[in-house]
């Protein structure tokens, strides 16, 4: 059975992910978030409530996972920092990670937001590239709650048009990644609808 480690599984990525994984694969989850408590407990998942600050309980999480997932927000950079380290310390190989379009000024029609807002985003993003690991940058435009899993992926460097997805779109995509695990790799790609 595939194991696959959700880092920031309380957020809306997060939530959606774990339901997606739950009923369309038999992947075991591992729930990681500062309140992963909370979560509903299933049979498949094992929840870890820390940050990644936290390097004992990040490595707990991601030790022995065929991938792991995060979706973040705050200081994106030392997390995806705090990611790297802690799966190069346990040997895990495979990371997905949520940045934002617009961090390479590829959005038709709007100007380069790469310095000012979407810059931690970018940092992240290097942060990955940079790391050797097996990993896929996912760079969504505007979330919706929509069902659809109607989605384009955009390699980094194409103009992209469009700017929302769906979560379920996201989760999808990942679903994708989690049953086939040499889709995407060493990928950082644009995703909307």
């Amino acid at each position: 059975m595939t194991k696959v480690t959700i880092i920031g599984a309380t957020g809306s990525l997060g939530r959606q992910t774990t339901q997606t994984l739950l009923q369309e694969t038999d992947a075991e989850l591992v729930l990681f978030s500062r309140s992963a408590d909370r979560l509903p407990a299933d049979p498949r998942t094992t929840r870890i409530a820390a940050s990644t600050s936290d390097t004992a309980a990040l490595e707990q999480a991601v030790a022995g996972s065929e991938l792991v997932f995060a979706a973040l927000s705050g200081d994106l950079e030392t997390m995806a920092t705090q990611i790297v380290q802690a799966m190069k310390n346990v040997g895990a190989k495979r990371l997905v990670f949520i940045s934002s379009y617009g961090i390479y000024g590829e959005i038709a029609g709007r100007p380069d937001e790469s310095n000012g807002i979407l810059r931690p985003y970018r940092k992240a993003a290097d942060v990955i590239e940079k790391s050797g690991l097996d990993y896929t940058i996912l760079r969504p435009g505007w979330f919706d709650n929509g069902n659809d899993t109607d989605y384009q992926l955009i390699p980094k460097g194409e103009t992209i048009y469009g700017n929302d997805i769906s979560r379920r779109s996201i989760a999808d995509a990942v679903k994708q990644m989690v049953l086939n695990k040499d889709l995407n790799l060493k990928a950082n790609l644009g995703i909307v609808r």
